[in-house]
């Protein structure tokens, strides 16, 4: 998740310091804010690492190419919304990232938009918030190019004002639905695919939804401008028609088909001329159903769908109107037929449609008076124009009344209080050959344009002189005098002179072009215009575009001739009269409104619309041409970045002040920052936000130029200033998360060491009982029959049972248990590894390994082999327990056991097992005593089926004593203990020094609860004070002293020089040669670093420079600096004068050279004999004796009481843990000196031991 601070306030938020309460209560406070309500602080556990900037007036260096960088890094990373303040910029990922479900929805539910990443929910709630909270319209403009999302958007502003309006009345229900309903509507009868979109918008449309004083839809109203109704009659190879044509032709039900004579798209030649009938991810037939659906939602009656859909089919066949040039050259319809179904369709009669298409009426006039009428025929060229014409303006009548229609069932139910406009419109289009509809598209974003430079610069503005701010006023381009160019009538502008031209040369349409060209040049004295031949240049604010002038003054007629006019008044059907509701006037010369009249009123109306409700804006990028998720073509992009007018944007944000924020807010975001107003993650300033605010950024070392302070916020200047903020703040949940670790480990050591002592308290105590019992129960089972080995002897033997492990979950037991198919109702009493003796053919028997399992059922023998390089694990012979008859061993030291199974079939097994007395333990509980245990002088057992064979037990004393043998049918077996031995009791064990459980900065010393430890008597190590010299001065009292501790020589000697006890060496010239010669004195000390006359500064964040007149920077480098502006930028130079130039302010801190560490104290000399009397009248003084360790207290003086520990804030602006070591007043001698470097050895050896605490 992208850190929330770093978007800035965004207009249509700038009111907004919390939610509704606070709106109500914020005209009570005082100007600096009361005590702000300030929760605990919560370390963002969704917080994501921001990919680049996700506001763009927080990016380093203002340009496209910057932008455009910014905008590929966020693309990559699944990161498609940036903000610049207000502006949201979305970037179409032609894929869905999972961004618009119900979670995330209410994610965003009642948050303000500094507190979640960007999102077009954030607009969305922010909109909707602003206008229950102040009362305020609001209306959010769309724009982009074809294919960059903005129908996407739109449609997810109005699910998530579906989603968050309230209201469980079932008519507010039935407004949502509607609302909803008009998105499948008009995207089937306005969107088409294109070259650049599969479902690009081929129309702008303005939403306006209506809310009650409660916040709930109860209305809303369409306007629709600029349909693209030329797309009609003809669209280029791969291009398509609009969708509903493709959905009536292929999903037509049967009603329809027999009605309305409806075939497959490839019959018609309105939508079979590009040669393009499906596109990928577009169902025409499920398409067909939701228009269906969303029509009756919005309640159109049976009959209006039926001549919907009726005059569709109408435009289709009208397509197939074909002409002929017969000998006259004159246009002749080829196949009349079709005609006669365009006649019957429109109710109107054939002949009548005949000479519609193929003559014209004309007529002359003479002096103003009514001429003759004449019937001129059309060419080919002529009547195909004609028939065009009539099929666009039966679709963009068609178009208007299906609008009209949907608002008339959307008309509000209720009173409406405030409402929310939703603008979809075409972007800025710049192509190779630009004509009218260029223009008049060109011409509505330049309106637009100018809306957004004025609101935005207007709040600004006003919220700089509210907040009482310094401020330069910002430099802009104002783009009125391109609306002018356009729009004007005095002096005429290009609609104006395009209107002359139409009344002028009416008749032939080569000639009104001519005339427009003409009447241009009147504009080529305008610096935002330039003439060329048979085109025109406008200076747009997002670029220069080329206008071609051929054909325009034809698009710019817009009109129907009369003859068109007159046959559609002549159509028995109703519906055809709606769609057409002008009367033809025959006298009426006045000319009609023109396309650009139409289009400047709309635009016109529609600035005044926006003007009244507060905007915001997205704008909308289209990464690629190939609609590929994973493409990102710079080029493309930048020249969008370009004519959306970003950068322009970025600049009127940063003109000002980068970042500002209410005090309150500020306070609850960085109070950690300060320890002043922050202990432990805690809130504690007791003052208002204002002084928060302030001793926030003092405590921060903030420049003062950095910032300012209004009335109810804080403004900070530059982006980097706010980047520092953030940084610190993230640094002190790293501290704090190092110590949260610090006390989990102490935590964990203590838990361990505390679950040790328990263990080995209760190992002492039980010592495994139940497995004694056992082994004491094998000392009756034997009953003194049998010789015991010394290890079965030992104190710690224990009868553990399943040393295999298979009653354990995973591991090799398992792996064993379910080889030989043992059931989890059959546990295992005993597993070990043994050996069988095989018998040969020819040869001697002898042992081969196998594994012993008894469980409460049976006797397994468990064989493993290498069969084709594979382990195979396999119950070589089962044995159930009740046909065991016997078990024979012998009297003496040996381990072999013969099962006595007499079957028919297999011999008796011979195994000899180290832990047979253990087995035949669980043997005798598990056959309850019915299996007899034979001990005698050899082992017997049937070799074979029927015939018992005896294996004799010999005592060899060469045998060694744990090992047995079997050899030629004897054993040998080696000397053992006695028969009647017993278990040695369990030896006590050893003592074992308990770990420290008090071991950690975070945990206290004592036992349970707090209470004193057994080690609280023992006294603790005193340290011995740094001397100074006030101690110096103060003679000690006559207080006991306790008992000296030892002292290395040079540190008796130079305590004996602290405390003045000085020899005067110098007296006695035959005293210095009776003494050893002294050490050669220390070498001068270097003279000390001249320091630079220019401050020094430490580089806090690496720089890159952008200019060769700018010094990049790399982390914790040592700088000089020579010059400081007041525009946040100062000269710097580098220590060794290498290079200069200019760095940014923020970047850089001031850095003050640490002292040089003291020099070590010289080798402590011998302390000369005292020299010999004068005269022998006078003794030599004796030697002082060495200080006492420690230093006592001055006589009728209590000692000072300790300094009371720093708050701790986890948070310093210091890069050491450790605190400044004292320095002492003044001197000091080689006592001081050399107590200051053993201080600092110990200070840097605690640190060191803090520093391996940390991870």
């Amino acid at each position: 998740m992208v850190c929330p601070l770093t978007r800035h306030t965004l207009q249509a938020v700038t009111k907004r310091a919390g939610r509704k309460k606070d709106a109500k209560n914020a005209p009570q406070q005082a100007a600096g804010g009361g005590q702000p309500q300030v929760r605990k602080a919560v370390f963002e556990s969704s917080k994501k690492k921001e990919v680049g900037v996700s506001d763009l007036t927080l990016i380093s260096k203002i340009s496209d190419e910057a932008i455009n960088e910014n905008l590929m890094k966020r693309f990559e990373a699944g990161e498609i919304y940036t903000y610049i303040g207000h502006v949201l910029v979305s970037v179409n990922p032609f894929r869905d990232l999972g961004i618009y479900t119900d979670p995330v929805l209410k994610s965003y539910q009642g948050k303000n938009r500094l507190e979640m990443p960007p999102h077009v929910f954030a607009i969305a709630e922010s909109s909707y918030y602003n206008m229950k909270a102040y009362n305020d319209n609001q209306c959010i403009i769309i724009s982009g190019e074809s294919g960059a999302g903005k129908t996407e958007a739109a449609k997810r502003i109005m699910q998530y004002i579906a989603n968050v309006s309230g209201g469980r009345d079932s008519s507010i229900e039935r407004v949502k639905d509607m609302v909803l309903a008009t998105n499948p509507l008009l995207e089937s009868f306005g969107n088409a695919k294109t070259l650049r979109n599969n479902n690009s918008s081929r129309f702008g449309k303005y939403l306006e939804i209506q809310f009650n004083a409660q916040g709930e839809p109860v209305g809303a109203n369409i306007n629709n401008y600029l349909l693209e109704k030329s797309r009609v009659v003809g669209q280029i190879k791969n291009e398509r028609n609009f969708h509903i044509f493709y959905q009536l032709t292929k999903a037509a039900p049967k009603k329809y088909r027999d009605m309305f004579g409806v075939q497959d798209p490839k019959s018609y030649l309105y939508t079979s001329k590009s040669q393009c009938f499906d596109v990928d991810g577009i169902d025409d037939h499920a398409d067909f159903q939701e228009t269906l659906n969303a029509i009756r939602v919005i309640g159109l009656p049976e009959d209006e769908i039926d001549n919907i859909f009726r005059m569709l089919a109408a435009i289709l066949w009208l397509g197939n109107v074909t002409f002929v040039e017969n000998d006259e050259g004159n246009a002749s319809i080829a196949d009349q037929s079709v005609i006669d179904f365009v006649a019957y369709l429109l109710e109107v009669e054939s002949q009548h449609v005949h000479k519609a298409l193929t003559t014209r009426i004309v007529e002359t006039s003479r002096g103003g008076r009514r001429g003759s009428v004449y019937d001129v025929p059309l060419n080919p060229t002529q009547a195909a124009a004609v028939r065009d014409a009539l099929s666009k303006g039966i679709y963009f009548n068609l178009f208007d009344w299906i609008v009209q229609r949907v608002n008339v069932s959307l008309k509000a139910r209720g009173t409406v209080a405030q409402s929310i406009g939703i603008l979809d419109i075409y972007g800025f289009e710049i192509f190779e050959r630009n004509s009218f509809e260029q223009l008049c598209i060109n011409y509505v974003n330049e309106k637009l344009q100018q809306i957004f430079i004025q609101l935005t610069l207007k709040t600004e503005q006003d919220e700089y002189a509210r907040e009482k701010i310094q401020w330069t006023p910002i430099k802009y381009f104002d783009n009125k005098v391109v609306c002018e160019l356009i729009e004007e009538k005095r002096p005429p502008g290009i609609f104006a002179a395009l209107n002359d031209a139409c009344a002028t040369a009416h008749a032939d349409p080569t000639a009104a072009d001519n005339s427009f060209a003409q009447k241009l040049n009147v504009l080529s004295s305008n610096p935002h215009f330039a003439p060329r031949q048979n085109q025109f240049i406008v200076k747009h604010y997002a670029g220069d575009v080329s206008y071609a002038v051929d054909g325009m003054t034809d698009k710019n007629k817009d009109q129907l001739l009369k003859d068109i006019l007159n046959l559609v008044a002549q159509s028995s059907n109703s519906f055809v009269h709606t769609i057409f509701p002008d009367q033809v006037d025959q006298d009426n010369k006045r000319r009609p409104p023109t396309a650009g009249d139409k289009i400047k009123a709309s635009a016109n109306d529609l600035v005044g619309t926006l003007m009244k409700a507060s905007p915001s804006y997205i704008r909308t990028i289209k990464p690629n041409e190939n609609k590929s998720p994973s493409e990102f073509n710079k080029a493309n992009v930048l020249h969008q970045i370009k004519y959306l007018g970003l950068q322009e944007n970025v600049r009127i944000r940063r003109a000002g002040f980068a970042y500002r924020q209410t005090f309150e807010k500020f306070v609850e975001r960085f109070f950690l920052l300060s320890p002043k107003t922050c202990y432990a993650g805690d809130y504690t300033w007791t003052g208002d936000a204002l002084s928060g605010t302030k001793q926030i950024l003092k405590d921060t070392s903030i420049p003062k130029e950095e910032y300012q302070m209004g009335v109810t916020k804080a403004f900070i200047k530059t982006p980097e200033t706010l980047f520092a903020l953030e940084h610190m703040r993230d640094r002190y949940w790293h501290n704090m998360a190092v110590r949260i670790q610090r006390a989990w480990r102490n935590y964990l050591s203590y838990r361990i060491e505390c679950a040790t002592r328990i263990q080995r308290f209760w190992r002492k105590k039980s010592g495994g009982e139940e497995f004694m019992v056992l082994r004491d129960e094998g000392h009756r089972v034997l009953g003194g029959r049998k010789e015991r080995r010394r290890f079965s002897l030992v104190g710690y033997r224990r009868f553990l049972g399943d040393y295999l492990g298979m009653n354990n979950r995973g591991g090799p037991g398992e792996v064993i248990r379910n080889s030989i198919g043992l059931s989890q109702g059959e546990p295992v009493l005993f597993s070990c590894r043994a050996e069988i003796l095989i018998s040969k053919l020819g040869r001697s028997s002898k042992p081969e390994p196998r594994m012993l399992v008894l469980t409460n059922k049976a006797v397994y023998i468990v064989k493993q082999a290498l069969v084709n390089r594979q382990l195979v694990i396999s119950a070589e012979r089962t044995i159930p327990i009740g046909a065991l008859k016997f078990v024979s061993i012998s009297k003496f030291n040996d381990d072999w056991m013969a099962f006595g199974v007499g079957s028919a079939q297999e011999p008796d097994p011979l195994i000899t097992c180290v832990l047979k007395t253990e087995f035949l333990t669980h043997l005798t509980k598990a056959s309850r005593g019915t299996c007899q245990i034979q001990v005698g002088e050899a082992v017997q057992y049937a070799k074979k089926p029927g015939k018992m064979v005896t294996v004799k037990v010999v005592r060899d004393p060469t045998q060694p004593r744990p090992e047995n043998e079997y050899k030629s049918s004897t054993i040998h077996a080696g000397p053992g203990e006695s028969p009647n031995s017993v278990s040695r009791p369990t030896p006590r064990g050893r003592q074992i020094a308990a770990k420290p459980i008090t071991k950690g900065k975070l945990l206290r010393a004592g036992g349970p609860g707090g209470g004193p430890s057994k080690l609280a008597s023992r006294p603790a190590p005193q340290q011995r004070p740094v001397p100074s010299n006030k101690v110096q001065q103060q003679q000690p009292a006559a207080v006991p002293q306790p008992r000296a501790v030892p002292q290395p020589l040079a540190t008796a000697a130079a305590s004996s020089a602290l405390n003045g006890h000085q020899r005067d060496v110098s007296t006695s010239s035959a005293a210095s040669s009776a003494r050893a010669p002294p050490p050669p004195p220390p070498p001068p000390a270097a003279a000390p670093a001249k320091k630079p006359t220019e401050p020094t500064y430490k580089a806090v964040y690496e720089f890159n420079g952008q200019t060769s007149n700018e010094m990049s920077l790399k982390k914790d480098e040592i700088i000089l600096v020579t010059n400081k502006e007041a525009n946040g930028w100062w000269l710097a130079k580098r220590q060794d004068g290498s290079q200069s130039g200019w760095i940014p302010e923020a970047y850089v801190q001031e850095y003050i050279p640490p002292a040089p560490k003291p020099a070590p104290p010289p080798a402590a000399r011998a302390v000369p004999p005292p020299p010999p009397a004068s005269n022998g009248a006078a003794k030599a003084k004796p030697a002082p004796p060495a200080p006492p360790s420690k230093r006592p207290a001055a006589a009728g003086k209590k000692p000072a009481p300790p300094a009371p520990p720093a708050r701790d804030s986890a948070y310093g602006t210091n890069s050491d843990s450790g605190t400044a070591t004292p320095q002492s007043n003044g001197g000091g001698g080689l006592a001081g000196g050399l107590a200051e470097a053993l201080r600092q050895r110990q200070a840097a050896m605690s640190n060191k031991r803090d520093d391996e605490d940390d991870w």
